[in-house]
């Protein structure tokens, strides 16, 4: 006789060890598929490897340490599900050498602290106040010209240079700083 009570722990183990996946799956998704997206030329590509490396983290998810880095681990699955995607399509005329497809992992999960410090970089600029603030954002336009806004201040070339370069000093050093008293 097969004991009732040991099959309903067992079934109710299963239902959380794959409630506990699934969570963290969707958590960390959305940072996979932006990892991929650096590594694969088109969504579809991303998609379709995106799932892949789901099904493989599935699979192997009794192999995860709990207590690691969920997210770290399904990136490197994604990684290589990637590179075995990759294998499948060198037929292709546009394959790219292994030393671009690992230039291009590695900028892609530097995109994380691109990010951290795109946010550090909107604090440091509120903290500089409006007129310097537009100032420097205004420079940084697409399609302005240096010499026309120096033009534009009443300021000659060489001192409106100075003070950009001034507004570009603060706002790094207060990023620099931002980020060192995160980490703290």
């Amino acid at each position: 006789m097969v004991d009732q009570s040991a099959e309903k722990r067992s079934a109710s183990n299963d239902d959380d060890r794959y409630e506990a996946f699934v969570r963290l799956l969707v958590e960390h998704e959305p940072r996979v598929r932006s990892f991929l997206r650096g590594l694969l030329p088109t969504w579809y590509e991303v998609e379709e490897v995106a799932q892949e490396a789901s099904l493989v983290a599935w699979r192997k998810f009794d192999d995860f340490e709990e207590g690691t880095s969920f997210g770290g681990w399904l990136l490197t699955i994604a990684r290589f599900e990637a590179l075995k995607y990759r294998r499948r399509v060198a037929r292709s005329r546009l394959v790219f050498v292994d030393e671009v497809w690992d230039l291009l992992a590695e900028e892609a999960s530097g995109e994380e602290l691109q990010q951290i410090r795109r946010q550090h970089l909107e604090i440091c600029l509120e903290k500089l106040g409006s007129p310097k603030r537009d100032l420097l954002l205004h420079v940084h336009t697409h399609g302005v010209v240096m010499r026309k806004a120096a033009s534009e201040s009443g300021k000659s070339e060489q001192a409106f240079y100075k003070v950009i370069q001034r507004l570009r000093a603060v706002v790094l050093g207060c990023i620099k700083k931002e980020i060192a008293t995160e980490g703290a």
